[in-house]
């Protein structure tokens, strides 16, 4: 098994709750306790409020090898834009410099 795939297994178990129990939300938590958090696991679902949860990475080599890792903001008690790590993504046409010289 890859370390990407495993470390998204050992995330989503630390992150995913046995029914009945919350879920781990970064509304709850200290900023620097939600970027440790991320940092520790690698990888993490974790909920951010009122979006549906959100899987958080330490680095790119946490995401596939077409995606990009794009940096994430989210609320926390302490902090409203608080940088808990990147978020993986497809890249899109407005991921790209056009502007040449």
């Amino acid at each position: 098994m890859r370390r990407p795939a495993l470390a998204l297994l050992l995330g989503l178990a630390t992150a995913m709750p046995a029914s009945g129990q919350t879920r781990s939300a970064t509304p709850r938590m200290l900023c620097a306790e939600a970027i440790a958090l991320v940092k520790r696991e690698g990888a993490v679902v974790l909920g951010t409020g009122t979006a549906p949860p959100e899987r958080f990475v330490r680095d790119r080599s946490f995401c596939e090898f077409t995606e990009i890792a794009e940096l994430r903001f989210v609320p926390t008690r302490d902090n409203p834009q608080c940088p808990i790590g990147y978020r993986c993504k497809e890249p899109g046409l407005e991921d790209w410099d056009w502007d040449w010289k």
